[in-house]
C-alpha cells in the first residue's frame, strides 16, 4: 500500500521560509513525477512544482523565483522549499506522486502565512 508522509507545514510569518517534505513508502514501481500540489479556501487545488526522477521541474507561475523543489531519489522524498511566503500562500499543500500506473496523495500540510 503507497503512503505518503508530508511534513513541515505551519503557521509563517509573511516574507518568511519554510520547507516541505513528502516521502513515500510502499511504491512497487519507479516513480515518474513528484510533486505539491495546494488548495486554498473557496479555490480549486493547483499546481504548485514538479520534478521527474532526471531532476526537470516544473512551477506554478506564483511561485516561481521563490520556491525549489529537489528530490531525493534514493528516499523517495521530495522537497519544497518556498521564500518571501505571502498571505495567499495560505492552503493545504498536497503531495503528489505518479508512476506509470497511477497517481498517490498525501494527507496535505496546512501553511498559513499571517503576521
Amino acid at each position: 500500500q503507497v503512503r505518503l508522509v508530508e511534513s513541515g507545514g505551519g503557521l509563517v510569518q509573511p516574507g518568511g521560509s519554510l520547507i516541505l517534505s513528502c516521502t513515500a513508502s510502499g511504491i512497487r514501481f519507479t516513480i515518474n513525477s513528484m510533486g505539491w500540489y495546494r488548495l486554498a479556501p473557496g479555490k480549486q487545488r493547483d499546481l504548485v512544482a514538479t520534478i521527474t526522477g532526471g531532476g526537470v521541474t516544473n512551477y506554478a507561475d506564483s511561485v516561481k523565483g521563490r520556491s525549489t523543489i529537489s528530490r531525493d531519489n534514493a528516499k523517495n522524498t521530495v522537497y519544497l522549499r518556498m521564500n518571501s511566503l505571502r498571505p495567499e500562500d495560505t492552503a493545504v499543500y498536497y503531495c503528489n506522486v505518479q508512476t506509470r500506473f497511477g497517481e498517490s496523495w498525501g494527507q496535505g500540510t496546512q501553511v498559513t502565512v499571517s503576521s
